[in-house]
């Protein structure tokens, strides 16, 4: 008679140790889990062996107080062997054809299919097109001959993680969970209950799936909105951030949303393409609300690099030749993270006119993003004052914009942050 399979040694692996892998890692470690955390990247996982933190949200101490709690970085995938709950939490950037490029998350799902034993818990945190999780993940654990639902256990849990967020982290954020047969919702549910204060059940994965895409691409048409306010209000010389202002007061009905030179980061930039893709790909429709906001949207880089150019051309200056400074080029304000920040398209608008482009931000000694990548700045208030233009495109709290703009030969606040009565010319 064989012997019965041993005990699960670890109660959580994480695959995927980013933005948002540390952070689960991290709340699960301070919920007394044992936890290894699974990454390909050698050389992160190498520096968090040695307590040093990539991301914004953890800082050395976090991560040293992680190994102290016995979290286990590592890049070999036989550590799946051991692991209760495996979640995946690897990238799904967007492919050629506009859909999720989903090669890291068959990778990490080929992993475990190949150390997965009975009873475990899988969950894809990474976010995709609706039915992901059942049409890919499924058939692949499946295919050793574990069925889940019985034998093993599979669900999905969008991820909610908000870098830089002073307010909402993982552990007070709820968590959505779906899972493809009643028994993986309750494994799934169970399972974030210890690490969560609240936990959502959805009535499938294909829901849990498609709640992430709605939280984002509700965002994205409604900056998208206000994007397009923002270009028709200046021709039309109303000030929109007092527009915005005033609706803000009604106490129901509306939900304040502000114009910005472009949408950045791991989420609105990227989540809604993938429903639009659904739609046209299973239905052969489009997705016009989500088709158009991504239209609006991607054009406000153009629309700066167009108000720069008026503004120079008001003091008689070409784009051509001219000194113009952009301030904040992370994708949000207070955080080094540049994913996706909008603030490329601007710099190469730019350099496309022939300007001389520099740039400050508080978070960022080289901008690599470019072709012929930057340094920063080393004087701010000497770099605002010999500019023919600077441009603010992030708020980091550092800067005090009306004495900048005070500083400037002009201003273009792209943020709204600027007072009423500032020299700044607001976006």
């Amino acid at each position: 008679m064989a012997a019965a399979p041993a005990e699960p040694s670890i109660d959580l692996v994480v695959i995927g140790l980013g933005y948002v892998g540390l952070p689960l890692a991290q709340e699960a470690c301070r919920s007394g889990l044992t936890v290894a955390g699974l990454d390909v990247n050698r050389r992160v996982v190498e520096g968090l062996a040695d307590g040093c933190s990539h991301v914004d949200d953890l800082s050395d101490t976090d991560v040293r107080a992680m190994l102290d709690a016995g979290f286990r970085p590592t890049t070999d995938p036989a550590v799946i062997a051991d692991a209760a709950t495996v979640v995946i939490c690897v990238p799904t950037p967007l492919s050629e054809s506009g859909g999720p490029d989903l090669r890291a998350v068959l990778a990490a799902t080929d992993a475990v299919a190949r150390h997965l034993r009975p009873g475990t818990l899988v969950v894809l945190e990474s976010t995709t097109y609706p039915g992901t999780t059942q049409d890919e993940l499924l058939p692949a654990l499946e295919a050793g001959g574990l069925q889940v639902g019985r034998d093993i256990f599979l669900a999905f849990s969008p991820e909610r993680i908000d870098p830089g967020n002073p307010r909402f982290g993982f552990r007070n954020t709820p968590k959505v969970v779906g899972g493809c047969t009643p028994a993986c919702t309750e494994r799934a549910r169970e399972f974030y209950g210890r690490i969560v204060d609240e936990v959502v059940v959805a009535r499938g994965t294909r829901e849990a799936e498609m709640a992430k895409l709605l939280e984002n691409t509700y965002r994205h048409v409604n900056i998208a909105l206000v994007n397009e306010m923002s270009r028709f209000c200046h021709e039309l010389d109303i000030d929109l951030w007092d527009v915005i202002r005033c609706a803000s007061t009604k106490p129901f009905g509306f939900q304040a949303f502000f114009p910005g030179p472009g949408v950045g980061g791991h989420c609105i930039p990227i989540d809604p393409n993938y429903l639009s893709y659904t739609v046209r790909a299973q239905l052969g429709q489009p997705f016009r609300f989500v088709e158009l906001a991504q239209e609006v949207n991607g054009a406000m880089p153009a629309y700066v690099v167009q108000r720069v150019q008026e503004l120079l051309n008001e003091r008689s200056l070409a784009v051509r030749g001219s000194q113009v400074l952009l301030l904040g080029v992370t994708y949000k304000a207070d955080i080094a993270d540049q994913r996706e920040s909008p603030s490329v398209d601007v710099a190469n608008g730019l350099l496309r006119l022939g300007a001389d482009v520099r740039f400050h931000d508080p978070y960022v000694s080289r901008w690599r993003a470019l072709a012929d990548p930057l340094d920063v700045v080393p004087d701010l208030h000497a770099a605002v004052a010999d500019a023919d233009a600077v441009v603010l495109l992030q708020r980091h709290a550092t800067y005090d914009v009306d004495d900048l703009a005070a500083r400037a030969a002009v201003l273009l606040d792209t943020r709204g942050v600027s007072c009423a009565d500032s020299p700044a010319v607001r976006l």
